[in-house]
């Protein structure tokens, strides 16, 4: 190790912590060392610079840790699998590539709860603002933000099934917009993404590669923290695993967990923080009864409404093996082509009854019909609408599996356990094919491949659901912000609860999973903690107009 402690040990070197890293290390005199269990960071690892290569990314275990669920009784009893990225950027490395900041309601909705008034939409807008590096048009200038480290830009849309779709949304009565992260969320418009000249900017490549000169970061890859070593109620370090030098105890000022919401519940439970009596079962001290860390775990299921399309326009061709070295060589050559792009370049939010005030389901464009895993549409050319309802109720948990660190946690959803999440559902397929069957798309509807034309009833359409539904790979809310009984995190300063010297900063720490895509919120999460550790004047509140829906009487 550089040193022999550390101002700030950060561990877990993903999304969050990437940010953490470069905004921490800004104080030349702050030690801080980065402990990150996959793979170290490479500008030569193509796999993940290139945009379209997410789909053979996620599931290879060189880039992903491969988690799975317990069988999910309302999905069929599958076990349903869950990709998180094995390097320095985590799953930003190998997600889809949304950027989206979700509906600035979301963040009204948290500020209502006791104590995260700092967390409503004018305080978390200047942060959204600080890490976006936004090339667009933003008319009033006052909702997007010019110099951050992440880019950020708009799809330009090529394909005619986009034409199509944008024509359909307004002949099924919805609004067509330009930009769903500013003004206004509801309705159908071209995507964002973190794309800059045909490359894949993961929060590594942004925010780590910059400042890995500085002298006073260390970063250590391989390794795994197996513990928090207390003394007393106070971190005072962590127990690091690697291959290379065995186990060592490393001590630091701060400990930041930044594992994301399966792996930091897991380490505090491992640590001796969480629900006492479960602890005990392990055999675990208990260092702090904190019953809410590994409880209200969110995700956001989707599934696939396909159509085979009767025009060759679809990007079906990007799934032959054959046309992969003439595409890999226009993306070497010019980065331009199919490689450059994740495909998923636009869709839509819209409420699906009158009683949500904001969007509840999220409609995303794939002109080719093809499932996560890379298996491709039945016919030669097909398009699909990814369905994903956004406000799921359903609550599950992380728990030990066993007192030992190199065994994956039990991961428990309760996927559609809710009456009203089962109900979303069935009025999402309802939107879904209200859109799909519009004029707009006559002249390519070859016909409904999934659910298909005999899945009619709301029964069938659930089971529909328990069979094909996958998740979108947004775990979140395990150690949630807040002040009340079931709360792990002090939302003035990402302090654990009843400890000291002990944060958490990742998707854990959201009370409510956000009606998007998570990466952006993720990254506004890390840069106002970083404030908030640093002892750092707040970003000042910037208080904007925004959408809200309002019912017809």
């Amino acid at each position: 190790m550089k040193f022999g402690s550390y101002d700030y040990i950060i561990v877990g070197g993903g999304s969050a912590g990437c940010a953490l890293a470069s905004r921490l290390t800004a104080d030349e005199r702050s030690r801080v060392l980065v402990v990150e269990a996959g793979r170290r960071h490479s500008r030569f690892d193509y796999p993940v610079r290139v945009p379209a290569a997410f789909l053979f990314v996620m599931g290879n275990r060189f880039y992903d840790w491969r988690y799975e669920s317990e069988p999910e009784p309302m999905l069929a009893n599958r076990r349903i699998k869950h990709y998180r990225g094995k390097r320095m950027g985590g799953c930003s490395c190998v997600n889809g590539m949304f950027f989206q900041r979700a509906n600035p309601l979301v963040y009204e909705s948290w500020a209502q709860d006791p104590g995260m008034a700092s967390w409503d939409y004018a305080h978390v807008l200047p942060y959204f603002k600080k890490l976006e590096r936004f090339v667009g048009t933003d008319p009033t200038g006052r909702y997007r933000g010019r110099s951050g480290p992440i880019p950020v830009h708009r799809h330009e849309l090529e394909n005619p099934l986009f034409a199509a779709l944008f024509e359909a949304a307004r002949e099924a009565g919805h609004e067509v917009i330009e930009d769903v992260n500013g003004y206004r969320q509801e309705g159908f418009a071209p995507f964002d993404s973190n794309i800059e000249g045909g490359e894949r900017y993961d929060a590594a490549r942004t925010y780590v590669e910059p400042i890995q000169h500085r002298e006073n970061l260390e970063v250590t890859t391989g390794a795994i923290v197996t513990r928090v070593v207390f003394e007393g109620k106070r971190a005072v370090g962590v127990e690091i695993a690697s291959r290379r030098e065995g186990r060592s105890l490393i001590r630091g000022t701060e400990i930041i967990l930044c594992g994301g919401a399966f792996n930091s519940p897991q380490l505090l439970q491992l640590s001796g923080v969480g629900n006492g009596a479960e602890l005990s079962r392990h055999g675990i001290e208990v260092v702090e009864d904190l019953p809410g860390v590994g409880e209200n775990l969110q995700d956001h299921l989707e599934a696939f409404v396909m159509h085979a399309c009767t025009q060759p326009v679809s990007n079906a061709g990007i799934l032959r093996p054959k046309s992969w070295p003439g595409i890999g060589a226009r993306w070497l050559l010019r980065r331009k082509g199919p490689a450059a792009t994740n495909h998923f370049e636009a869709g839509g939010f819209v409420r699906s009854n009158d009683d949500v005030v904001m969007p509840n389901q999220m409609l995303t464009m794939l002109p080719l019909g093809v499932r996560n895993d890379g298996t491709p549409a039945p016919t030669e050319h097909s398009y699909q609408i990814n369905l994903g309802p956004q406000t799921p109720q359903s609550k599950g948990n992380v728990r030990l599996r066993a007192n030992d660190p190199f065994q994956a946690p039990v991961l428990t959803f309760n996927y559609l356990s809710t009456e009203q999440d089962r109900r979303e559902w069935i009025e999402g397929v309802e939107v879904t094919r209200d859109l799909l069957s519009q004029p707009a798309f006559a002249s390519f509807n070859g016909g409904e491949l999934s659910p298909g034309p005999d899945v009619k009833t709301d029964r069938e359409i659930l089971d529909w659901v328990a069979q094909d539904a996958e998740t979108t790979y947004h775990p979140c809310g395990t150690c949630k912000m807040g002040t009340d009984a079931e709360s792990v995190i002090d939302p003035g300063t990402m302090r654990v609860h009843g400890v000291d010297g002990l944060r958490v900063v990742d998707a854990s720490v959201m009370p409510t999973i956000p009606n998007a895509n998570l990466y952006a919120p993720v990254m506004m999460i890390a840069e106002k903690a970083a404030d908030l550790i640093l002892g750092k004047e707040p970003l000042a509140p910037e208080s904007v107009e925004f959408y809200v829906h309002e019912a017809v009487s």
